[in-house]
């Protein structure tokens, strides 16, 4: 996937992926501006309590931290629809501090996923996207575990080919 290449990293998409990164760029867009919910466990999981017995505070706390921490949410997922090819596959160039928004872009995508579909800290992904392929291949659950899955590839691959600092 991702590479090194000088002080960039490099990788070439297939259409398929680039659909894919879209619409996952694209949904968490979505969420943090039109279905901005606190009780969405989502927006819990991507905005947590940060004084969680003491709620009070919390809301203080998040009435002046909330909206850079959502547009700074929103501009990394931009950072990856804008970097994608417009329509069909293509490469992707990223210079370190583009491939950061990515990494944090990947991280929320991966949060509000892992959310949506239960996964815990000791859940093997392997053995749960097995069970959703044995319940029903076809199953959204199937392409919803295989896309968290490729999206861990991604991030991985994308921190191996970061430059390596001075």
């Amino acid at each position: 996937m991702f590479r090194r290449n000088g002080n960039q990293c490099v990788a070439t998409f297939a259409v398929d992926e680039v659909r894919v990164l879209r619409k996952v760029a694209g949904e968490v867009v979505g969420l943090l501006m039109d279905g901005f919910d606190h009780t969405d466990p989502v927006v819990g999981r991507l905005f947590p309590d940060i004084y969680p017995d003491r709620p009070d505070d919390s809301a203080e706390f998040r009435l002046y931290t909330e909206g850079d921490l959502k547009t700074g949410k929103i501009d990394t997922a931009g950072a990856i629809l804008a970097a994608l090819p417009d329509d069909g596959p293509g490469e992707v160039r990223l210079d370190g501090e583009e491939a950061e928004a990515w990494l944090r872009a990947i991280n929320d995508a991966r949060l509000a996923m892992g959310t949506r579909l239960d996964i815990k800290p000791d859940t093997d992904l392997g053995e749960e996207l097995d069970a959703a392929v044995v319940d029903d291949p076809a199953s959204s659950r199937v392409f919803q575990l295989s896309v968290y899955a490729y999206l861990g590839y991604l991030q991985e691959s994308l921190l191996n080919s970061l430059p390596e600092l001075p």
